[in-house]
């Protein structure tokens, strides 16, 4: 880059006679085009003969904080690393399921996220990352009081009163496990729904009265469903939807 090219904030701020710091909320809000290609580094730099341009609906207020819902497949783990960002490769554009109402992509939405209901490495289903500290509360500091449920296929044969025992008479690290809901879907087919969720609860409720887990697939936290989410794709949080 030539020493004229100057900072993409400095240029879209004189552009539009507003301030450096509305400039790079215009920005990071995915809100300016370069050339055509959208730049949401407020640092980066342009040459005066590049075309910058205001795209329509942008807008220089703070871009408010997402939440994601992905539906992970078996296999993956869903953790998050240091600086936030998931542990696992779903969260990409081209797996972001369309639908009305989403937001715009942006990549700072992947940024700072926090997994609030960890699931199994071998467990498909719904994982919840959000940067709302409303929704990390809700989910995290409260989630003992938020219901989940599982679709779980098993092998085995379940012992004698073993269906009433899921529903309440277990124990699970030397502590009696609160009543929940579980019934057969199918043959092979048990749903559970159940609040204060552990890793390994499921399977050692299962194992306890003779079963094996074939596949658990959890499709519900709270009010929020999974619904038409493949394995693998994900979407934002819609602005009516509560968990």
């Amino acid at each position: 880059m030539t020493i004229d090219a100057i900072r993409l904030a400095k240029r879209v701020a004189a552009q539009l006679g507003c301030s450096r710091a509305e400039a790079e909320r215009y920005i990071m809000g995915g809100g300016i085009s370069v050339d055509g290609q959208v730049v949401e580094d407020p640092a980066s730099r342009v040459l005066p003969s590049q075309e910058v341009r205001v795209l329509p609906g942008a807008s220089a207020d703070e871009a408010p904080p997402v939440t994601i819902l992905l539906h992970k497949p078996a296999g993956f783990n869903s953790g998050v690393g240091a600086r936030g960002e998931p542990a696992l490769g779903c969260l990409a554009p081209e797996a972001l399921a369309q639908s009305h109402g989403q937001p715009r992509f942006l990549k700072r939405h992947l940024h700072k996220l926090t997994l609030t209901s960890p699931l199994e490495t071998d467990a498909s289903g719904l994982v919840i990352y959000t940067q709302d500290f409303r929704v990390a509360r809700k989910l995290v500091e409260e989630g003992e009081r938020v219901e989940q449920e599982f679709i779980v296929d098993v092998s085995g044969a379940i012992r004698e009163g073993g269906l009433a025992l899921l529903n309440h008479g277990l124990q699970f690290n030397g502590k009696p496990i609160a009543p929940m809901k579980v019934s057969w879907q199918s043959e092979h087919r048990l749903r559970f729904a159940l609040k204060g969720v552990k890793p390994g609860l499921i399977d050692h409720m299962c194992r306890a009265v003779g079963l094996e887990i074939v596949e658990m697939r959890r499709i519900r936290i709270g009010r929020v469903p999974m619904a038409g989410l493949q394995a693998g794709q994900w979407r934002y949080l819609l602005d009516y939807e509560r968990f």
